[in-house]
């Protein structure tokens, strides 16, 4: 909706013509870090709790298969807005908006393209319903969150651990304070980390480095045990974070091949080996 407004505004240019300052290239050295990312991008989804919620949630077996399949090429067809908002900003001579802020826009602003492109370059209604729509789907995605984790202590380590014999009264009760406790600590890790979009894909790193496999093994292997589980957990972690990460400024204590010792950068694909 937001699209056809934007690309129409005087201040943008026909991003066709544009191409060469918004379209990259890859080089041969990177392959095996776009590899890496790509791999997180299209299994790391997998494993996570807000995905089965909708998946038990189906009436039928057959119907949440085809949901999943849907939504596999629904994520495809999403991610062609997102690349053309992109390109309208680039394309985009902002000293002929309303905008007042720095030009060319900061790298550290640059995470604000999406509401800048609505503000400045969509009449007032578009703008309302576009900003509508991402608020909602941050809310939505925050909201099963917090529920997903607290409702996984209530069962899996409340009633497993600590209450065997707990009833549902208690439970429900325990999911409810959990819901409290889940929510003021991401808030507080809302406001105190630099970047909320560092921590979201660091933990989809996670989520395919630890829950991915285990997910695999679990379903297509018989001889999955207990013991095989941990000692999977536990490398999989070392192997990951021994590979560095800058969001906690945590150095590569092991340089895999093709290591970028100018900006500290792994290029070899370590979370799909780890």
């Amino acid at each position: 909706m937001s699209i056809p407004f934007s690309m129409a505004h005087k201040a943008v240019k026909n991003i066709l013509e544009t191409k060469s300052e918004w379209l990259g290239t890859v080089e041969v050295k990177d392959y095996g870090y776009f590899f890496d990312l790509m791999m997180v991008l299209i299994f790391g989804g997998i494993p996570w709790q807000v995905y089965f919620q909708r998946v038990l949630s189906a009436k039928t077996e057959k119907s949440a298969m085809y949901l999943s399949y849907i939504a596999a090429l629904g994520c495809f067809i999403a991610g062609i807005p997102p690349i053309l908002i992109g390109a309208i900003a680039k394309s985009t001579d902002w000293n002929q908006t309303d905008y007042k802020g720095q030009i060319p826009i900061p790298p550290d602003q640059q995470k604000l393209i999406l509401p800048l492109v609505l503000q400045y370059l969509t009449p007032s209604v578009v703008s309302f319903f576009g900003l509508g729509a991402v608020s909602a789907a941050v809310m939505s995605s925050a909201d099963s969150s917090v529920l997903s984790a607290s409702s996984m202590y209530a069962r899996n380590v409340w009633k497993l651990v600590f209450r065997q014999k707990a009833s549902e009264r208690e439970i429900l009760w325990v999911m409810r304070i959990g819901i409290f406790l889940v929510a003021a600590l991401a808030t507080t890790i809302g406001i105190t980390i630099k970047t909320v979009y560092g921590l979201w894909f660091l933990c989809s790193d996670l989520v395919y480095v630890v829950l991915f496999p285990q997910l695999c093994c679990v379903v297509y292997l018989k001889s999955t045990n207990t013991y095989g589980s941990m000692a999977a957990y536990w490398i999989g972690i070392m192997m990951r974070l021994t590979g560095g990460e800058p969001l906690f400024h945590l150095p590569a204590l092991i340089k895999y091949p093709l290591y970028d010792y100018e900006t500290d950068m792994q290029k070899f694909p370590f979370r799909t080996m780890s």
